[in-house]
């Protein structure tokens, strides 16, 4: 029996090792993608107005592999606001956040509001969570390399959930680290 368990025991750590190199190797792949984003870090709450128009600039040309293997361009979301969730099936606050935010989608589409989330995390996961906890917005598969974006974005701890608004314009408006309020949910949808 205590072989059997040794045996099992292998084979589970080989395969959540040989899972982690193919998310490392296509974390690799999606960074090539943000060598400009990362370049442009700036303060999270203070950015200089140029770098924040330089860093929306290079995220409106990004896209993302949907659960589904689909593609999700953030140009499509151009021309009306949006707020981008980053977010992660092992993080309990984002966990916790995405009922209020996938409502506030709801309630706010008619509105030509638009909610994206990114999720910093293992595709195999998200997609297993999705199945239990569907979502009525948008979802991207940010991966290992949503880190350095958010961190571009203005994320500089690298925390999770992180999200960022932007206006109609394309400008980045507002960024949160930690969980989203209600309360910041109604200020921003009066953003105009």
């Amino acid at each position: 029996m205590k072989r059997r368990t040794m045996v099992y025991g292998g084979v589970a750590a080989a395969a959540g090792l040989a899972g982690a190199g193919v998310a490392w190797w296509k974390s690799r792949a999606s960074a090539a993608q943000m060598p400009q984003l990362a370049s442009q870090a700036g303060p999270p709450l203070a950015a200089d107005a140029g770098d924040d128009a330089e860093v929306a600039k290079a995220f409106w040309a990004l896209a993302f592999d949907t659960p589904d293997g689909k593609k999700l361009a953030m140009s499509s979301f151009q021309g009306k606001p949006l707020l981008v969730n980053f977010w992660a099936t092992w993080c309990p606050p984002c966990i916790e956040e995405l009922p209020l935010l996938d409502y506030f989608y709801q309630e706010n589409k008619g509105k030509s509001w638009q909610v994206v989330g990114l999720a910093v995390d293992q595709p195999s996961a998200v997609r297993t969570w999705l199945q239990t906890r569907p979502l009525n917005f948008p979802v991207g598969m940010a991966g290992l390399s949503g880190t350095e974006l958010s961190k571009s974005l203005g994320n500089l701890q690298g925390g999770l959930p992180f999200t960022v608004v932007f206006d109609a314009a394309g400008k980045l408006r507002e960024r949160k680290i930690g969980k989203i309020l209600p309360e910041e949910l109604a200020k921003w949808v009066q953003m105009k």
